[in-house]
């Protein structure tokens, strides 16, 4: 390594873990294990709880349902059985002066706790005190041993990382104890955590009483002994939220610039008319909602700037997005542009264009499909329509984004179901036509802190009103062992003349298994209800064979349909009424909701029955749990966000952001609006990223952002 003090902090930061004293050949493959490669890595590799090892609690002063940090001597040990179960448990019973306190292992090597913890054995311990009767436990206590006579601040002396501090705990892989890993992690921020460079500007941190990022970093690894434990453990250390703050700010700050830059493009200014629109309300065979009304207002308002629209329009299952965006189209049509609506997959932009067509082609417009599986004939003819203006709106799947369709004046794109989509297939969207106007939607609610941060860059407008009429959809869990019960509700559906699905889930690992699960459950069904035509549907058939199956579906003749989750978006039949979810706790409730969604189009009581696996985890119970309790799109995302968190919910990476490795979206909402703030008011002062002071920021977000960025005028 050449001489640290000219060597670029940068590329101090990126070197292996190896330059580090203690972390050899195996030591740094297992480090690698948790995504630790580099320096930086695991300088942002944080505590995830403390230990307050300040001083130590005589054992009589211990409190119950805490986490104490106390010195005692091994008076006895031993192999014993528990009373109501007879498992085997090693006990150790240790004490000091002020009493004693029982300390049990239920997963342990008996011969390496004898050895490490004889009869006499001096060690302070650290674990949850439990109270059992007249009794109190600690369960598998981390042992430090020490000499009989030393106190703490002997101890500290002796060892400053382990003893008379608040203790950092971090997250570890097999082979890596705790105390291996501070007594690594100390010298790593000691010696590189100065490397790392402050960027947000400074009247910024002194607005918002940030630290810089070296002492926020030495702040949370290594806590002052005046440090509030509670702030530790709750994430509210300004330590902490400095960093929070910062990845937030240049989150937000590359969205301002998204924004602004939209904001600068020319766009075509699209009035309306009411030349299409007008007749198409009165064709229709219901009034919009307020929430339609309001939200079109908000289109309209978007199309005739001279700016170009890029809006996400939000609404639950049913909430007629459909018919807003159909009116949208017509805007645009009735100013001589282009539409293109794009799809996620095939059944659902067959979906739109079955729901288009008709209303075009009343109104004297085109349409048409276009999709991959499309042959090459039909394309060439389509591409040729398109490219002359013959047709006015374009739905399909992503086969509309490929190279060979050219519109002659493409003026709207709507994009269905964003989150199946990244931000780079909106991008080729735009470049069909002169900065046309983008309306992306989505039937997956997403949570206001989401929706801030993953599309920060668009104008958000929400459908939160069914139309009237809607009913709500009974939920229930049916245990396997109950499955007779869902037959039954499958017999008295069918019996009304209604119709049924049954879902399947299909994982890539096991595809095959859950393929033949869901056809040996049509072949079970055809033997159970033999009067009825059933019929099956999943992704490996040929277009032409799901298109037959859904049109026999739609029209009737299939009274059940077993499917994969094919059906999951887009799929609109008002007589089925009856959705059975089979192992239910394989689905997110994002899932879970869109699937239930499929019912309940039509004016009858609607059903969604939950058939879990035999086995399964607390979090699939909490999910159910949720179906059950509500069908609020939003509250279920909510609830989604809180037990899977974000980067599952809908993970940034596929969403074209930077990614997070200290902020939690569920934890700093009011330090994300903070940063959002901060990040707003500083693109609009322009002259600020434009100055020589200014490189740092300008540096640091191309750094953060990289290409996703996708904005020259910032270098």
């Amino acid at each position: 390594m050449p001489d640290l003090k000219s060597a670029d902090p940068a590329w101090i930061l990126s070197q292996p873990l190896s330059v580090l004293p203690g972390v050899g050949p195996k030591v740094q493959t297992r480090l690698q294990k948790l995504g630790l490669s580099s320096l930086e890595d695991a300088i942002y590799h944080l505590p995830y709880r403390y230990e307050d090892r300040r001083q130590l609690k005589p054992i009589r002063q211990l409190s119950d349902g805490s986490t104490e940090v106390f010195k005692g001597t091994v008076l006895a040990s031993g192999e014993s059985r528990t009373k109501r179960t007879s498992r085997r448990i090693y006990e150790v019973i240790v004490g000091d002066d002020s009493g004693t306190i029982s300390l049990k292992w239920f997963h342990y090597r008996k011969n390496w706790l004898e050895k490490r913890l004889p009869i006499g054995q001096t060690a302070i311990f650290i674990g949850d005190v439990k109270r059992f009767g007249a009794t109190r436990e600690v369960h598998h206590p981390d042992a430090e041993l020490i000499q009989g006579n030393d106190d703490m601040a002997l101890l500290s002396r002796k060892d400053p990382v382990s003893f008379g501090r608040i203790v950092p705990v971090y997250p570890l892989t097999e082979g890596i104890s705790q105390k291996q890993i501070r007594s690594i992690w100390f010298p790593l921020i000691r010696d590189y955590a100065h490397y790392l460079s402050t960027t947000t500007p400074d009247f910024i941190r002194k607005q918002y009483q940030l630290l810089d990022r070296q002492d926020a970093i030495r702040q949370i690894h290594w806590p002052d002994k005046q440090s509030n434990l509670y702030q530790l453990e709750q994430g509210r250390h300004p330590g902490r939220k400095s960093l929070v703050f910062d990845e937030f700010f240049y989150l937000e700050m590359g969205l301002a610039l998204k924004r602004a830059g939209v904001q600068l493009q020319q766009g075509s200014r699209m009035p309306c008319e009411h030349r299409y629109t007008l007749p198409l309300s009165k064709m229709l065979p219901f009034k919009l909602t307020a929430a339609q009304r309001r939200v079109l207002g908000e289109i309209k308002d978007d199309m005739a700037s001279p700016h170009p629209m890029n809006r996400l329009l939000q609404g639950d299952v049913g909430s007629g997005k459909t018919v807003v965006a159909l009116m949208a189209a017509l805007i645009a049509i009735e100013n001589d542009f282009q539409v293109a609506v794009v799809a996620p997959t095939e059944i659902l932009a067959e979906q739109h264009y079955r729901t288009f067509a008709p209303w075009l082609e009343r109104l004297g417009l085109t349409c048409c499909l276009l999709q991959g599986s499309t042959s090459q004939a039909e394309k060439k003819n389509t591409y040729a329509r398109i490219t002359a203006g013959d047709i006015n709106l374009v739905a399909g799947t992503h086969a509309v984004l490929q190279e060979g369709v050219e519109f002659q004046r493409l003026g709207l794109g709507i994009v269905d179901e964003q989150h199946r989509f990244g931000v780079r297939q909106r991008g080729i969207l735009k470049t069909k036509g002169n900065n046309p106007d983008i309306l992306v939607m989505t039937a997956t609610p997403i949570p206001r802190t989401l929706s801030m941060t993953l599309y920060g860059d668009l104008s958000v407008s929400v459908i939160d009103e069914l139309p009237p009429g809607r009913k709500t959809i009974t939920t229930r869990i049916i245990h396997q062992r109950n499955r007779a019960q869902a037959h039954e509700l499958i017999h008295a559906e069918l019996k009304k003349g209604r119709q049924a699905y049954i879902v399947y889930p299909l994982v890539e690992e096991s595809e095959k298994s859950d393929l033949q699960a869901a056809t040996i459950a049509a072949q079970q069904l055809i033997e159970t209800f033999p009067e009825h035509q059933i019929g099956l549907l999943h992704g490996q058939m040929k277009s032409a064979e799901k298109e037959a199956v859904m049109n026999d579906f739609r029209s009737g003749k299939i009274a059940v349909l077993v499917a994969t989750t094919v059906i999951e978006v887009g799929v609109d039949v008002p007589n089925a009424t009856l959705m059975v979810i089979e192992h239910a706790d394989r689905f997110g409730l994002a899932q879970l909701h869109q699937l239930r969604g499929r019912v309940g189009r039509g004016a009858e009581q609607s059903y969604c029955i939950l058939i879990p696996s035999e086995h399964y985890s607390e979090d699939a119970q909490k999910r159910l749990d949720v179906m059950i309790k509500t069908d609020d799109g939003f509250r279920i995302a909510e609830a989604d966000l809180e037990i899977r968190g974000p980067g599952d919910f809908l993970g940034t990476r596929q969403a074209g952001l930077p990614d997070f490795r200290v902020a939690s979206l569920t934890r700093d909402v009011s330090i994300l609006e903070a940063a959002r703030q901060a990040a707003f008011n500083y693109i609009e002062q322009t002259d600020h990223l434009t100055t020589p002071e200014a490189r740092p920021v300008r540096e640091e977000l191309i750094k953060r952002w990289g290409s996703r960025l996708e904005l020259a005028n910032i270098g």
